[in-house]
């Protein structure tokens, strides 16, 4: 039976495999057989044999699959995908919920230390960014094998970075691609009668409605959003006018000779900002929850969230009014590839990999990108699927006050993981007195 639920602490909890004579035999006459076959056939045949062993060890196995439990349309998708790999593979998905990623990646590190090697309470995360940073230098991620799941082949990798690099860092096959989200803004129409659509006009806007915009103060993971987004525009305005690159800096590593320089327009920009902000910029909204109720309560008339369906499901459960309408900048959209993993000392990778496979196939992704499901924008490129599977992706009429259809029209790469701590430490060292 599959279970979803939020867990408590779980305890912090590989066979080695012999051949024998009559196998090491039995393998040198299947590479003779092999050898008259083409290279593609025997390679084909031999990554279909080693699935099928994946398959027949995944099964019937727990998955504990440590997410984020903050949004419930996030979580009754997973409802849906645990029901569908226990009735595939009896596979019983637990979904551990999590406030923060990082409180999974806290864990697994906590298991290494204790010379949990092979029987970790995390079996598959969701993650990307600076937890997947950590989690790789640390050494805490089963190596080379998203890129062999069968379903990886329909994300087009060769032609795909986005599902290579975890802001801007090598996955190496540690992490399978799952979704894909973008900085998402939206607005009280009865409020007010046009929305900014650039930085540039939402400095404006501020100043024109005072108090009616906020953000949450880092380290909230949509506050530090938002200030990437200004920090990636304020640069490319600044190109754009010298000849410059110095966008090229959020690239690379932040180091003590390049961060006071990269983040001192990001500190100018704010300053003239924070005055017009909710508060006058004194104090900030906590979360984007918060900044969601203020919507809702009318204080604030303009706000955002990196999960577009959020908008949606909050007018249908009445915590938005009907009267909001989302939107993409124009300027571009912050985005990002978000995977999952599984830790180095997982207890039951192969069953793990069976999810993450399920997770990339056309049905789950088709699914999720369904706005009154998810509106999550899938990984798969539409040229590797078949027609069969391209209509999956059709969906229905969504709801008015739900991203638009393909509003994306120019997307934002991260910077570099190590400019978050930069730009948290630089801002808590700045405004960080607010309480």
């Amino acid at each position: 039976m599959y279970v979803i639920k939020s867990l408590p602490a779980l305890a912090m909890l590989k066979n080695l495999s012999r051949y024998s004579a009559y196998a090491m035999v039995l393998s040198v006459c299947v590479g003779i057989s092999a050898s008259t076959a083409s290279p593609t056939t025997g390679n084909l045949n031999q990554n279909l044999s080693s699935w099928q062993q994946i398959e027949a060890q995944g099964e019937n196995q727990d998955v504990y699959f440590y997410a984020w439990g903050g949004d419930p349309q996030i979580n009754a998708y997973l409802q849906w995908a645990a029901k569908q790999v226990n009735d595939k593979y009896n596979i019983n998905l637990v979904h551990v919920k999590l406030s923060d990623t990082s409180e999974a990646v806290s864990r697994v590190l906590a298991e290494k230390s204790a010379n949990n090697n092979d029987k970790g309470s995390v079996d598959l995360i969701w993650i990307n960014g600076a937890n997947f940073a950590t989690m790789s230098e640390n050494s805490l991620l089963l190596k080379q094998w998203a890129n062999k799941l069968p379903n990886f082949a329909l994300t087009d990798p060769d032609n795909n970075p986005a599902v290579n690099f975890d802001f801007g860092v090598p996955t190496n096959g540690m992490e399978a691609p799952w979704g894909q989200a973008s900085l998402t803004f939206y607005y009280d129409s009865l409020s007010t009668n046009k929305s900014p659509t650039t930085l540039n006009q939402l400095v404006n806007w501020t100043a024109q409605n005072p108090g009616r915009f906020s953000y949450p103060k880092p380290p909230d993971f949509l506050g530090m959003s938002f200030l990437k987004y200004a920090l990636v525009m304020l640069h490319e305005q600044h190109d754009a006018k010298t000849g410059e690159n110095t966008k090229a800096q959020l690239n690379l590593p932040a180091t003590e000779q390049n961060t006071d320089i990269i983040l001192a327009p990001l500190w100018t920009f704010l300053d003239d900002l924070h005055p017009t902000l909710w508060r006058k910029g004194e104090q900030f909204v906590q979360t984007g929850a918060h900044m969601r109720r203020l919507v809702d309560d009318t204080e604030l008339s303009l706000a955002f969230t990196f999960s577009a369906p959020e908008v949606p499901a909050a007018v249908q459960r009445y915590d938005l009014p009907e009267s909001i309408r989302s939107y993409a900048m124009s300027d571009g959209s912050l985005s990002n590839t978000h995977f999952v993993a599984i830790p180095y000392n997982a207890s039951h990778p192969q069953a793990a990999q069976l999810v993450a496979n399920f997770l990339m196939s056309p049905e789950a992704q088709a699914k999720k990108q369904t706005s009154d499901i998810w509106g999550d924008k899938t990984v798969l490129v539409p040229s590797t699927l078949n027609p069969e599977q391209q209509a999956l992706f059709k969906d229905n009429k969504p709801h008015p006050s739900a991203l638009p259809f393909d509003s994306i029209k120019r997307t934002v790469s991260e910077p570099h993981p190590s400019w978050v701590d930069a730009i948290m430490q630089g801002w808590q060292a700045r405004y960080g007195v607010s309480p």
